[in-house]
């Protein structure tokens, strides 16, 4: 699938510009691709992440399993996205999490070795490691802060003006899970703002 490779690989030029074709050549080498089937997982809770995944098409939601026993959708990633838990990554510990496939999707796989070695070998990479970290850091605290300062029907209103396309693929249960709301009280936010 050279389209998914040539897709992730346009996306770190426009992130760093100044990464030279040598050096693109040489990361590229090390990427693979994964094709996952809906419903299948791309990390396991518990184990140790290799990589990290750059989503080229399809969706996936990232969750957990609460002391009840009960799924908690933490993120959903689509195309464009990074599927990893950074923390668990750089820190070759077990993930906390699950990813799973809501649709069959294709991932560009980027070794988490082959990124230290190109960081050491290119200075560029560095950069490029830094900035998506950063987003990663600043999307998590942007939720964490709409816990904290908003309410269920301002954290709908904002995933539906940042994700309007994402709203039809992802299902109820999912949305209000990741809302930390009852699916019932979703239904009534969505029914008061229809009528408004």
């Amino acid at each position: 699938m050279r389209e998914a490779f040539q897709t992730y690989i346009n996306s770190v030029k426009q992130l760093c510009p100044k990464i030279t074709t040598a050096e693109l050549s040489h990361f590229e080498n090390g990427l693979t691709l994964s094709e996952l089937k809906a419903k299948h997982f791309y990390i396991q809770a518990n184990t140790i992440q290799k990589n990290i995944g750059y989503v080229y098409s399809g969706l996936l939601r990232a969750f957990y399993i609460d002391k009840d026993g009960n799924d908690v959708t933490v993120e959903f990633l689509r195309e464009g996205k990074y599927a990893t838990h950074y923390p668990a990554l750089v820190m070759q510990q077990p993930s906390k999490y699950y990813f799973q496939c809501l649709e069959p999707t294709i991932i560009v796989n980027i070794p988490y070795l082959h990124i230290l070695e190109c960081c050491d070998k290119y200075a560029a990479f560095e950069h490029y490691i830094r900035l998506i970290v950063e987003e990663a850091f600043y999307l998590q605290q942007k939720r964490i802060e709409g816990f904290i300062f908003g309410n269920a029907e301002t954290r709908y209103l904002e995933f539906i003006k940042e994700n309007p396309d994402l709203f039809k693929r992802v299902s109820l249960s999912y949305l209000s899970s990741y809302l930390g709301i009852e699916r019932q009280s979703l239904t009534r936010i969505r029914k008061k703002l229809l009528k408004d």
